[in-house]
């Protein structure tokens, strides 16, 4: 639970041309011209039946490969901006309103950072080039500067519970949870654009289509689902997941492009959602409180870590089905995370646990297992490979 709570038709024109192809034919029967003019059409490819893709969010950079909307995130595929940074591990310590700092190579604590009231997320910026630490309960943003570790003045924002950014980086979208809003703001100042109310409770986490015009959020507390519009800034669907108690976290779209899954923690799995459609989706079961999901670096796989269980399960996307299942030794609380730049490790902070777990993503072993401040939860590893960060604890593409 988060916020620190404990609990095909032929067309008229194609038949048109096509009569229109054999009066044609007809009239040059019995003649050389229409002979010849018979043979050249055969020697013609026939005019492809084209269908028109929907034109991306104006402003988004191009996907790179319509089959996966990852590509960009691929080992060692470090944009210039970050190639420089130092690979750290940024821990939000929500009952300790600090940031744990690991070294990811020795797996140890290099410094503690003092941030605002409950600090739920670190977030990577659209640009990224900062990290915004969501207070929560203090109503402000901390930025970090990546570069070299040092915080900035903080922000205020209202209630911040969760960060987002459009595809195109033209506004931050602020997941107000008990105020019951997602806030567009300025990406940069954090001004406010445009405040949009929401009906539902606790909205929480979120993911953008492929072509970046809507994005769906889940709202934990009224066991809801949201489907916004990017550009008019509106929610345009809202449903009910079909489980008494549901209680949908972590949102992630598949690579490519065409389904999103839920995490739910009460229903003990993850949702499948056709995003376009916005229909009712269906549950896939993976294990008690499962939370986060996690695309892996080869887009081949998603982390799937169960929190009330200390396991993390695994999903294969070409199979379409979990096919691995890894506990993590003397159990846990796996919550929030990501994956190393290179792909090998599976960072997951222990919510309940005061710890991190660095997991081995070939063989689902334990590497490390690192105490850090008290109530662990939105971890970020940075830098990661990709071209922009959607936010959240870095969803880059």
């Amino acid at each position: 639970m988060h916020q620190g709570t404990t609990p095909l038709r032929i067309t008229r024109r194609a038949g048109a041309l096509a009569a229109g192809a054999l009066i044609a034919l007809l009239a040059g029967c019995g003649t050389e011209s229409g002979t010849k003019a018979a043979k050249a059409d055969r020697t013609r490819a026939p005019a492809p039946s084209v269908q028109p893709v929907p034109a991306g969010l104006p402003g988004m950079p191009p996907v790179l490969d319509p089959k996966d909307i990852y590509a960009a995130d691929r080992p060692g595929q470090l944009s210039p901006v970050v190639r420089k940074f130092p690979s750290r591990v940024y821990v939000p310590n929500t009952n300790d309103n600090t940031v744990s700092v690991i070294d990811p190579k020795t797996y140890e604590i290099i410094e503690t950072i003092e941030v605002g009231v409950q600090p739920q997320h670190v977030v990577p910026s659209w640009d990224l080039k900062t990290l915004w630490v969501n207070n929560n309960r203090g109503h402000t943003l901390t930025p970090i500067n990546p570069a070299n570790g040092e915080a900035g003045e903080p922000v205020e924002v209202h209630d911040p519970y969760n960060l987002y950014f459009t595809p195109n980086g033209k506004h931050a979208v602020v997941m107000a949870s008990l105020d019951r809003e997602l806030v567009f703001r300025d990406p940069h100042t954090m001004d406010r654009v445009k405040t949009t109310p929401v009906s539902c409770y606790g909205v929480n986490h979120a993911d953008f289509s492929a072509d970046g015009r809507y994005f769906i959020v889940s709202c934990e507390f009224s066991a809801e689902l949201l489907k916004v519009d990017t550009e008019k800034m509106e929610v345009v669907g809202q449903q009910t997941l079909p489980f008494e108690g549901a209680m949908p976290q972590d949102v992630k779209i598949s690579p490519d492009g065409k389904t999103f899954y839920i995490a739910d923690m009460m229903a003990h799995g993850v949702w499948v959602l056709d995003g376009e459609k916005f229909t009712t989706p269906t549950l896939m079961p993976t294990g008690e409180g499962a939370h986060g999901l996690y695309i892996s670096r080869d887009s081949k796989e998603m982390y799937i870590p169960n929190r009330g269980e200390g396991s993390i399960s695994v999903f294969d996307f070409t199979r379409n089905e979990l096919t691995k299942k890894w506990w993590l030794p003397d159990g846990g609380s796996p919550d929030m995370g990501g994956v190393s730049a290179d792909g090998r490790v599976l960072w997951l902070s222990g919510r309940y646990d005061a710890e991190v777990y660095a997991i081995d993503t070939r063989s689902g072993e334990q590497l490390a297992r690192i105490p850090v401040g008290d109530g662990p939860h939105g971890l970020a590893v940075y830098p990661q490979p990709g071209r922009y960060s959607l936010g959240h604890t870095g969803v880059f593409r």
